[in-house]
């Protein structure tokens, strides 16, 4: 899809949500329970959608954590309730809707200790449920969390995403019976939602300090005195998110020189700068959505390394003074690298690396070099959570800058993703290495792709509803091309060689090259993943051949 004209530009006035018309959307919308694009579905990140368009309003909040507190009964989670939002505008409203149900249902809910005016991010939300459950002794009953957030979506979205006992994205066996209970009481009209009035759910709550304990424990995860010791300058963007108040409480409790770039809030984000198709769009790992920032590491010698962090803080962006915004894929390999290569000696040798299948394949030549077993896994932070919860896997990412690792001392730190632990472990890899990431990538071009710097790249083709569905179930035999931009095809997944799981989708690869194709959750588009480390002409050809095989398999009867 082409690049709007004003990507990278700020947002001017036409560009911004009118929040009074979308807040009333969420309360006098009522979704249609017969039509599919107002039904609930749990993508890989919850629930999404606007209350403009019936997708995300307060008869959908309200049947959710119904079938939230049906779900915890059925499974025996009795424990406290850990609820936490973002800042986008849907989520205080949804966050109360929420929170009316919850108590209705007995559950016992613990909020931010700044009430309704605290944010909190998902990291936060995954610490505090694992904090519960294994680290602090007598306590009763089995945590788990709710996170109201579409993550970086714009800002007239809205989301909510369930996390169990482990601390991490619930999986479809959990969202798809969240998700039909749901649906059937939006079709009873709501018979059988619990509800009390606000007021009084209020007064029930207990209130966590999630930040601070999430800040006092991060010397766990990272080595905050090396940075410290070494004056590493730390420009600190939260986009308007979560982690707003949560830089500037790491700086304070941790001495560290780092400077807030920009600590406003406004659910319109009438700071950001648009995004490649012209929307506001809170991605901290689009180099249009994160402009502003890379324009302030260039005016003179302030920072060391600048940060990005998307609306609920599990997406990284890392900007050094030499490379501008990393791809994420480029970092991942770094952090990987770095973790694996010496900085955690205390991690067990037997610890696996894992990545999504459709992350570049310079993770693959780490992990070898490394000697280390690979876990390449379907998209899908979820895939993640067994093996960070028992130690067999120390480091988790997908190519869409969201990563967690464990501790220094080789125990749990998060299930879910983590952007301001990817972010700092920026800052200690420049501390203990003298070395930015960016100039630590081109190390690694330099020793694992002697034909230059691998091309990676993901782009957008047309694909309706039939289609998509019908890419989700293709089968190796459906792809009958033999070579791939000059190159024989060397083999075609539609399962995930990690864990046997359905790829939802397929990927295709050569000597060189890959592919992958699946098809959006949102919008009528299949995306195409692709990689060459032979450069941009040889990327080029793979894309255009891959959208060929693809298109071929979905026309054929």
């Amino acid at each position: 899809m082409a690049r709007h004209e004003r990507a990278g530009t700020p947002a001017q006035e036409q560009d911004l949500i009118d929040v009074d018309e979308l807040l009333a959307a969420y309360a006098e919308i009522v979704p249609d329970p017969e039509d599919v694009a107002q039904q609930v579905a749990f993508g890989t990140s919850g629930h999404r959608g606007s209350s403009l368009d019936a997708a995300f309003n307060e008869h959908h909040i309200l049947a959710i954590t119904q079938a939230i507190c049906e779900y915890r009964l059925d499974q025996g989670t009795q424990g406290p309730l850990f609820l936490g939002k973002d800042t986008h505008a849907l989520s205080l409203p949804a966050w109360r809707s929420a929170l009316e149900v919850l108590v209705a249902n007995g559950v016992d809910v613990w909020i931010d200790h700044g009430e309704e005016a605290g944010y909190t991010p998902t990291p936060a939300v995954s610490r505090a449920i694992l904090a519960h459950n294994q680290e602090i002794e007598a306590a009763e009953g089995t945590a788990d969390g709710i996170v109201i957030t579409p993550s970086h979506n714009p800002p007239r979205d809205g989301g909510f995403k369930y996390n169990p006992p482990h601390g991490g994205p619930a999986d479809t066996d959990a969202t798809g019976w969240i998700a039909d209970r749901a649906n059937d009481l939006l079709r009873a009209g709501l018979e059988g939602v619990r509800r009390v009035p606000l007021e009084e759910a209020l007064g029930a709550v207990e209130r966590y300090d999630f930040m601070g304990e999430y800040v006092r424990e991060l010397p766990r995860v990272l080595d905050l005195d090396a940075i410290r010791e070494a004056g590493v300058r730390i420009g600190a963007d939260p986009l308007g998110g979560a982690s707003v108040d949560y830089w500037q409480a790491i700086a304070d409790e941790h001495g560290l020189d780092l400077t807030v770039v920009n600590p406003e809030v406004d659910p319109t984000w009438r700071f950001m700068t648009l995004d490649w198709d012209g929307k506001i769009r809170m991605d901290c790992s689009s180099p249009d959505a994160m402009a502003s920032l890379i324009q302030v590491m260039g005016e003179g010698d302030r920072f060391d390394v600048a940060t990005g962090n998307d609306a609920d803080a599990d997406r990284h962006g890392i900007v050094t003074p030499d490379g501008g915004l990393l791809n994420p894929n480029h970092y991942l390999a770094v952090a990987i690298d770095y973790l694996y290569g010496g900085a955690r000696p205390d991690w067990p040798a037997d610890t696996a690396i894992g990545k999504t299948l459709v992350s570049s394949s310079m993770i693959d030549e780490v992990a070898a070099a490394h000697e280390r077993r690979l876990i390449e896994v379907p998209v899908g932070f979820k895939w993640f959570v067994p093996g960070l919860l028992d130690g067999s896997v120390a480091f988790g990412g997908e190519e869409s800058a969201g990563a967690s690792f464990l501790c220094r001392d080789g125990s749990v730190w998060s299930t879910d993703k983590d952007g301001i632990i990817l972010a700092l472990l920026a800052a200690e890899i420049i501390a203990t290495t003298g070395r930015t990431p960016s100039q630590r990538y081109a190390e690694l071009v330099a020793d694992y792709s002697p034909q230059g710097e691998p091309a990676y790249a993901r782009i957008d083709a047309p694909a309706d509803r039939e289609q998509k569905a019908r890419l989700k179930k293709l089968s190796a035999s459906d792809i009958t091309a033999t070579e791939l931009a000059g190159e024989p095809i060397t083999a075609v997944l539609t399962e995930a060689p990690g864990n046997g799981a359905a790829v939802g989708g397929v990927k295709v690869t050569t000597d060189s090259a890959w592919f992958a194709a699946r098809p959006s959750g949102t919008e009528d588009v299949y995306k195409i993943y692709a990689e060459s480390f032979r450069g941009p002409e040889h990327l080029a050809q793979v894309q255009e051949q891959a959208q060929q095989v693809v298109d071929a398999a979905l026309q054929a009867d």
